[in-house]
């Protein structure tokens, strides 16, 4: 039986794995069946917590693979809506699904379930708005609770799936370095703020849809609600404007502070902040130069080298996160 791929109509043409498919769920019509990647073996395309919902129809959001093993899953979701059940799928390595091949050469286990907590999902959805650290709990039953945030993987209960705060990103600075930083963060969908004191870049930020907030007075930085997922980017020429906004940047969980700037202005900018009663062990958070490819100069090359430098920083981070939740787990 051939089973055709449908897009959710939620997605405004973007391709259904870009999707979020909890929140797809809360607001779809019909049964709704999902699927949770909940262990890899060797390589694999995607990471154990990836989740997929699907409905009645055939339309998705979401996805386990990069398109590999979605059909067959669909298939099985039409039984399992029937049925009421909850299975568990091998695929790749150790499968029974000789014609399915994962291309990656490793195995995955997918569980696949009615949907039968939309309440919980929408508690889970709430927290996510609030970026709120939150574990979504799922039992051996298909059932769903919500729990304080835990590393995710199988567990004797079943399967934590642990959901972070997205990156948020706010960025300071006048001219083109700022602008573009701005519409391509904002362009990967992540949330962005561009603060600035300087008319034309506001203009050219605005005229480009992206969100800016113009700097009148510095006492405005304790509005930006700055968490331990916020990365915080200064993109000046006249470096005058730094050191207080690197102040008070300092005195936030940011778990990213940069500036841009040459070596010699790192070590400047380094001295400013110890003028102003900025400890060094404070300053030496501040990144400088920043990005992955020296000396870009570029804004375009420059923004794409930054992004890369925060997003690693943000991986990072969260594997520290996970690994002090995990050691805080195996002292209870």
């Amino acid at each position: 039986m051939r089973c055709e791929l449908q897009a959710a109509p939620l997605l405004s043409g973007a391709h259904p794995a870009l999707a979020d498919p909890w929140e797809f769920a809360i607001n779809a019509s019909g049964d709704v069946v999902l699927a949770v990647l909940i262990e890899t073996r060797g390589p694999a395309y995607r990471s154990a917590g990836a989740a997929m919902a699907i409905l009645p129809d055939g339309r998705f959001a979401g996805a386990i693979t990069s398109g590999c093993v979605e059909a067959d899953l669909i298939l099985h979701a039409n039984e399992i809506r029937a049925s009421g059940e909850v299975r568990l799928l091998c695929y790749g390595e150790g499968s029974r699904f000789i014609d399915i091949r994962l291309p990656c050469g490793g195995g995955i286990d997918v569980m696949l379930f009615p949907l039968r907590d939309v309440d919980v999902l929408r508690k889970l959805s709430k927290a996510r708005k609030l970026r709120s650290p939150v574990s979504l709990q799922i039992s051996k039953f298909g059932r769903l609770t919500l729990g304080p945030i835990r590393e995710t993987k199988i567990d004797a209960h079943g399967f934590a799936l642990g959901f972070e705060p997205p990156l948020k990103f706010v960025t300071f600075g006048a001219g083109p370095e700022a602008s573009v930083f701005a519409a391509l963060a904002e362009g990967l969908g992540y949330q962005q703020l561009l603060v600035s004191h300087d008319a034309i870049t506001l203009a050219s930020t605005r005229a480009s849809g992206n969100q800016c907030r113009e700097l009148t007075n510095l006492s405005e930085l304790c509005a930006l609600q700055i968490d331990t997922r916020t990365a915080a980017v200064l993109f000046y020429h006249d470096h005058d404007y730094e050191p207080e906004i690197l102040k008070h940047l300092l005195s936030t969980p940011a778990f990213y502070i940069g500036a841009q700037g040459s070596r010699a202005t790192q070590r400047s900018r380094l001295q400013r902040l110890d003028e102003i009663g900025v400890s060094l062990e404070q300053s030496s958070r501040v990144r400088g130069p920043i990005g992955v490819i020296p000396s870009s100069r570029d804004p375009k090359s420059l923004a794409v080298s930054v992004l890369a430098e925060i997003v690693a920083a943000g991986s990072q981070a969260s594997k520290a996160s996970e690994q002090r939740n995990l050691t805080k787990e195996c002292c209870l």
